[in-house]
Parts: C-alpha cells; structure tokens; sequence
C-alpha cells in the first residue's frame, strides 16, 4: 500500500532490572505495569526480566499488521529461543523458526499435486492416440486450410521417415524455422515422430540471433521453407524445404514409426530471451510437456476446446498452446503468418469461436481494452508474463462471466507453468494479482539464502521442482549444476 512509509520504525527493548521493590533513603520505588493500546512505533518487543523468566510484550500499528501476523511472528520468536536453548552452539542460519506443523504444511501439504498422467508417454504418442479415437475430427486450421486428425498425422509420418532417412533418432537436435501455418505443425510433430527434438527458429528474429542459435545447438538438419533460406538462415546444416521437397517426402509411407524413444528423451530446446546475457538452450524432455497437458489441474484440456496458437514457436507459450490442444483431441486454429494486428486477432478469435487463449500481459492490456466485445466465445483466458493489471482484470470480472481467468507463471526451465491463480473476484484495493499454487506434479519453495524454508509472509526465493523441470542447460555444463540443484525436501530420492 501506498499509505505508509516503506521504512518501518521497529523498537527493542530489554527490561533486565530486577522486578522488586527497590528501596533509597525515604523513597520506595516499586515497578509498575502501564496500560498503552497506541502502538508508539510500527512494531515493539519488550521483554521483561522476571524470576520465572522472560515475558515479552509485542506492540503494533494495526493499520499495518494484522493480528495474526503478530500471532505468528510472537510464535515464531518462542520457536527461535527454543532452538537455541535446545542447542547453543547451532549455526544460527539452521536455527528454526516455525513449528513441525508449519514445516509439514509448507513443504508437504500444499506441494500434495501429484495425479495420475501417463509420464511414460511421449508427445506423438499420446497424439497417435488422439488419432485412433478422433480420426476425422478437425486437428488444424490454417486460413481457409483445414486437416483432420488422420490427416495431420499421415504427413507427419512422411516427414519422419524422410528425417530419418537424413539420420534423425532420439537425442538429435533438429532445427526449424517455418511461419506459422499448417506446415509448421506439420514440421514439429515430423521432427518427434522421427525421434528427435525440435529447435523453434522464429523467422522474425534478426539474422544475427538466428545465427547464434543454430551455431550453439549444432543442428545438422534444419526444416525451413525455400524464401527463408537465403534471407534469413547462415547455417551448415543438411536442409529440408517444406514446400520445394514436399514431392519428395509425400512418396514415404503415411504409417505411424516406432523409433524407441522414450519420455525421458529430448522434445525440445527452447532458447530463453537473453535478457541477462546470452541466450541459454534449455532442454525439455517429453515427460515435462506431457505434465503440462495431461491430468492436470489449471486448466481443462477437452476435445471440445479451440486453441489460439499464437505464440512464437521459440517461446514456450506455442507448447501450451499446440500440445494442450492436438494431444487431447481440440481443434488448433494458427494464426496469419504475417505480423498481426489486434483487429486481426480479435477477429480470428471471434470468427473460429476461439475457446482457450493465452496472451501476453501487454496483449491481454490491449485487446481488453479495444476488443473486449470480441472474446465472448473465450471460457479460459490465461495470460502472464507480467504483472496483470487490476482494472484490465477487473473488465474480464465484469463482461466476461463466463471466462475464467487464469494468471500463468512460470519460466521456461520449467516447461511453460509452473503456478496458476484463477481470478474470482478482486479483494478491496487489491493491486496485484497472485501467481497462485503450483500446478499439477509440480513443488515450489520460497527459501532463505541457506536453502531452509521461510514462514509465511517472510520474503524469499522461489525455488521449482517437480516432473516440468528442464533436463539442463544446453552446452552449459556449469551453469546447470548451478542452478538445477538437488531437491533437499524430496524424501523419495
């Protein structure tokens, strides 16, 4: 709140005089206890001396500190002094501050996510499972460009044996930069089909950025389209042209390949912004995907869903939104492939009655504010990436609803979310918005600078686990020991 000073005045004291009377030459002085309800700074602890020990007063401004904050703190303080008698001579950084019951809760209770998602599967299969059920249901929309399940997954077939005929298999880092279109899809689940793993080009990132990735991922076969080659690609990778080979490629068989990989294995290396220095690969296998769209509890995944794919294919997002949609039998309505307009989008969204939408905060910002009346069709608006705007969320509350807003955190080394927060309603003057709980088979904590747990409404780091966790960084052995740490609260391993 902006209502008060962030600097709080806090006073200590300790009242180590002996509580008795004390008696001077014709004066008797005995001690008295005063009375105060007016807190004279933002927060005091006195602590009086008595022969039965200590007792410690706790005084607070109330427009500042609710009384259970208090409640807490006193309990926690109680919890410290009985660490330390318990055992003078602890490291003070492993001292404990909260309750058995505190921990349990914190560390336990509320990462309790696990369900029950076939982790032992892979992105394609649980599509090729997809197919079997749905084979004549619409899996793509690309303009006026329609393909069935069946369809998209025959090409696909074709496009994996061709990449495997150029020596695609599991662990291979495959390169593609396509615009958005039916052909992109096509690349993508090509490449998993085929064993490997997909590396996203943008083509609209700079040349100089498209270069470096290529050149740290070692791709040795790129998918591209023939008017991106020569404009946009520096590379020495063994080429595939979606349009100028498609000839080619069309003459291998449409069946499904069994090519022996596993949900351990890669599906993608997704490069992070770069935005504290330079991009980093992160490498996301199969069972972190799988987690994010299957069995899950942030959001419903149904066959009666149309997703937006919107994203870039080099954000991780397009994850959300091509896997969430084609492994659970929805219908994928892609975007142009030009830079659209917010009219543009704001159409395709009301003209495909697009159900399940993901936006960025500052594209959430826009379009609510110049397109509202065109997401009537949405039931599950999800955006992040920022913080999201009270006012811009109080409009969904207000003219939406039927929508349920989600607000989405999560960093790319953890496969696109890692917390949700469905927005109800909002609290009284409340300016942010949460990021919410961990989502399905995914732990959070928020620890001190020594790795223990802090209690609640004590400031920390927020530290992820859980099956959405990268493999490592790629080529960057000493960085990934660094940051993917053991779990220290994980009892299982």
């Amino acid at each position: 709140s902006l209502s008060h000073s962030p600097l709080f005045q806090v006073m200590f004291v300790l009242q180590n005089t002996p509580m008795t009377d004390v008696e001077l030459p014709g004066v008797t002085l005995s001690p008295i206890q005063l009375e105060s309800t007016i807190a004279k700074f933002d927060l005091t602890l006195s602590i009086t001396e008595i022969s039965q020990g200590l007792v410690c007063e706790w005084g607070y401004n109330s427009d500042l500190f609710k009384e259970q904050t208090i409640e807490r703190m006193a309990a926690h303080f109680q919890n410290l002094l009985s660490s330390i008698v318990e055992n003078p001579l602890q490291k003070v950084s492993t001292l404990n501050l909260m309750s058995e019951s505190e921990r349990h809760q914190l560390l336990v209770e509320w990462n309790d996510t696990a369900t029950d998602y076939p982790k032992d599967k892979c992105i394609h299969q649980l599509f090729e499972e997809q197919v079997e059920k749905t084979p004549d249901a619409i899996a793509v929309i690309f303009e006026e460009e329609k393909l069935t399940y069946q369809q998209l997954n025959q090409r696909a077939n074709q496009l994996a044996r061709h990449l495997q005929a150029l020596g695609v298999k599991p662990e291979v880092l495959v390169g593609i930069c396509v615009e958005r279109s039916i052909s992109m899809v096509v690349g993508l689940l090509g490449i998993l089909k085929a064993g490997g793993a997909y590396v996203p080009l943008d083509p609209n990132y700079p040349h100089e950025r498209l270069s470096y990735m290529l050149s740290d991922s070692g791709v040795g076969v790129l998918v591209t389209q023939s008017s991106l080659l020569e404009s946009k690609l520096s590379h020495n990778a063994r080429v595939v042209c979606l349009d100028n080979d498609w000839g080619v490629i069309e003459q291998h068989s449409k069946e499904n390949l069994d090519v022996g990989v596993d949900s351990g294995n890669l599906a993608y290396v997704i490069y992070t912004s770069g935005s504290t220095g330079k991009p980093k690969g992160v490498s996301i296998v199969h069972q972190g995907v799988v987690r994010l769209v299957k069995e899950t509890n942030y959001v419903n995944f149904t066959n009666q869903e149309v997703f937006l794919q919107l994203a870039s294919i080099s954000f991780d997002a397009s994850t959300f939104e091509i896997w969430g949609s084609l492994v659970n039998g929805a219908s994928l309505v892609v975007m142009y492939a030009y830079t659209p307009t917010l009219e543009d989008i704001a159409g395709v969204i009301e003209k495909y009655k697009v159900t399940t939408l993901w936006l960025t905060s500052a594209l959430f910002n826009l379009i609510l504010e110049q397109h509202l009346s065109k997401l009537k069709s949405v039931h599950q608006l999800l955006a992040g990436g920022d913080v999201l705007s009270s006012s811009h969320v109080e409009k969904v509350i207000k003219f939406l609803p039927e929508c349920q807003l989600i607000n989405g955190y999560g960093p790319t080394e953890n496969t696109t979310f890692t917390c949700c927060y469905p927005v109800k309603k909002l609290r009284a003057n409340e300016t942010s918005i949460p990021i919410g709980h961990p989502i399905a088979n995914t732990q959070i904590y928020i620890l001190d600078s020594h790795l223990q747990p802090v209690p609640v409404g004590v400031p920390g780091e927020l530290y992820i686990g859980g099956d959405g966790l990268a493999r490592d960084y790629l080529n960057l052995p000493q960085l990934t020991q660094e940051k993917f740490i053991p779990n220290p609260f994980d009892k299982s391993k």
